[in-house]
């Protein structure tokens, strides 16, 4: 009786075991995936209307330009740059404890200038093409333009004709300029400066839910 009572006594230690190894594993899992493949952000600002709006949520890919070593910014296995019209998040300059995401507008070796509100990049005018009027339950009412940065299409809008002009700025090596595509609403390295590769955090992917834009859901970024 007492053998049986002891046996009893060990199986119920093995399951505890097993479920709590399970658990740790489960969690170790789970943190290697956010820190080196993938993490999930949410969208707290309208400065990348109409791409991503607010309530957005998504997933943004780790490894794509590199393995970094966890909070040190540091570059183990370096696979890709950013390309221009990628949608990035990284550690914005003025505040590393905050993460930003924007669209790049130039890489290493680039020169970036807008003149009377149009965008050159190295001298070469940047095409778009006029969509139709953009408003949303934001009450911002804006012209929507579709944007050609090489083979990378994207919307931006544009909210008020303010001819603004910037630059010319050459991009410095190891870094990008980035710019918001809701282009008069958006803090970016035309106000700040450009982000160097190592805050980069990732590339976003996928909108996996949005509140309340049901429609957007598993939407591909562009």
């Amino acid at each position: 009786m007492d053998s049986d009572i002891k046996q009893e006594k060990l199986k119920k230690k093995s399951l505890t075991r097993e479920y709590v190894e399970a658990f740790a594993i489960a969690i170790l899992l789970a943190l290697f995936i956010r820190t080196f493949i993938v993490q999930a952000f949410k969208i707290p600002s309208g400065s990348m209307k109409p791409t991503l709006l607010i309530g957005d949520h998504l997933l943004v890919n780790k490894f794509i330009y590199g393995i970094k070593i966890p909070y040190l910014d540091r570059i183990m296995i370096p696979v890709k740059n950013p390309k221009r019209g990628d949608v990035i998040v990284f550690k914005w300059p003025k505040d590393e404890s905050k993460d930003f995401i924007k669209r790049v507008i130039g890489v290493e070796g680039d020169v970036i200038e807008i003149k009377n509100d149009q965008l050159y990049i190295n001298g070469k005018e940047i095409t778009s093409e006029y969509i139709g009027e953009f408003n949303d339950e934001d009450f911002q009412v804006a012209e929507d333009f579709e944007e050609s940065l090489g083979d990378v299409k994207h919307h931006i809008l544009d909210q008020e004709k303010r001819y603004e002009n910037f630059g010319p700025e050459k991009v410095p090596k190891n870094s990008v300029f980035v710019m918001g595509d809701n282009r008069d609403n958006s803090e970016d390295s035309r106000y700040w400066g450009f982000v160097t590769l190592n805050k980069i955090k990732g590339k976003a992917l996928i909108i996996y839910w949005s509140w309340p834009h049901w429609d957007r859901f598993l939407n591909v970024i562009r």
